[in-house]
């Protein structure tokens, strides 16, 4: 993680106003995945999950990781606009090959984009970037991580039965690690949880460096999906 200081928060261009909403909790998570859901669950802190609306356009001349991170912040920013009191967690995660330029792949649009990125990046190495931004009292605390995953040489036959499994459709590079995708995995490099979407290690000591207490020091974390 960066020692750079905490930003001002900024809010995007497209923000759509709202009204400051009550909620029951201080922090909240601006994602709708179930997999950050559960993996937040594991610091033992109390949340909510608030999904952000905001548009998850891939800006245009940025790398792979300074994609992951602007998305980011874009979707805590626009949560923490309608929940000014509250702490936001904002993630999002792209899969890139190297270029270049890199090619970004995001959430398929569809199953044949589901195929076309899975044969794109078969017995292939590429990147995963997770972002993280966490906002607090209108500052922002940002950083990204990425791992490296290569994919083994499997089959069209392969491809299609996996798609048919319905798992690929939510997921960015149309597969998940920790799922039936993982069959289609052969080595792995870095944080296992920036692949899920959630480097829970990085993601608490940005949420203590906010000033958010922890029941468990950082350094402690497990950084993979089954820690056990």
């Amino acid at each position: 993680m960066t020692d750079q200081p905490p930003e001002q928060a900024q809010e995007p261009n497209n923000a759509t106003p709202h009204s400051a909403l009550r909620i029951p909790c201080t922090l909240i998570l601006a994602s709708a995945s179930p997999r950050r859901r559960e993996i937040l669950a594991r610091l033992g802190l109390s949340f909510v999950v608030v999904p952000s609306d905001a548009e998850e356009v891939v800006p245009e001349g940025l790398s792979p990781a300074a994609v992951a991170q602007a998305l980011a912040d874009k979707k805590a920013l626009v949560v923490a606009r309608r929940y000014p009191d509250a702490t936001v967690i904002g993630a999002d995660t792209v899969v890139a090959l190297p270029g270049p330029p890199p090619c970004i792949f995001g959430k398929p649009r569809d199953d044949a984009d589901a195929t076309a990125m899975l044969r794109a990046l078969r017995g292939r190495w590429h990147e995963v970037s997770t972002g993280l931004a966490v906002v607090r009292d209108r500052e922002m605390w940002r950083d990204t991580i990425t791992a490296a995953v290569r994919m083994r040489a499997y089959t069209d036959d392969e491809i299609a039965r996996y798609i048919a499994s319905g798992e690929p459709r939510d997921k960015a590079g149309a597969y998940a690690v920790q799922g039936l995708g993982g069959a289609l995995v052969a080595a792995m490099r870095g944080s296992e949880l920036a692949v899920v979407g959630l480097p829970l290690r990085h993601l608490a000591e940005l949420l203590l460096a906010s000033g958010v207490e922890l029941p468990i020091e950082p350094a402690a974390i497990v950084d993979a999906w089954r820690p056990f």
